[in-house]
């Protein structure tokens, strides 16, 4: 957790980012799901057995930073994360966490939810 936490603090808004890089499939990963708006893979470093990234494929740099006009979009990152959820099994439920900014723990500027699940999660989560 150290590790994300170094991330976190020393990430930068701005310019492209590894999530830029799948959704153009310039780095391959093990997709779940795609369609026209987004991109659901495991996560590299995973916090929970099972954690899931949802990535829309346009670029929004942070909640803080979402348009209006992008509500459609984050309804369907959130109903895209509720499939993967089913799909992974997670019967007894799961966490949805989106971070902002160094202080939220973003670690990468490109707006995604993280799906956790598989084990009791805790609160408050730290």
């Amino acid at each position: 957790m150290a590790d994300e936490t170094e991330k976190a603090q020393t990430a930068q808004p701005g310019g492209d980012t590894i999530f830029g890089k799948i959704v153009r499939k310039e780095i391959p990963v093990n997709l779940l799901h795609e369609d026209d708006l987004c991109v659901a893979f495991p996560d590299i470093s995973p916090q929970a057995p099972t954690h899931i990234l949802v990535v829309p494929k346009k670029p929004i740099v942070q909640l803080s930073q979402a348009e209006e006009s992008d509500a459609a979009l984050l309804g369907h990152l959130m109903i895209v994360a509720k499939k993967c959820a089913k799909e992974a099994g997670l019967t007894k439920g799961y966490r949805i966490v989106i971070n902002d900014g160094p202080d939220g723990g973003q670690s990468v500027y490109h707006i995604h939810i993280h799906v956790l699940g598989g084990r009791r999660m805790e609160w408050p989560p730290g």
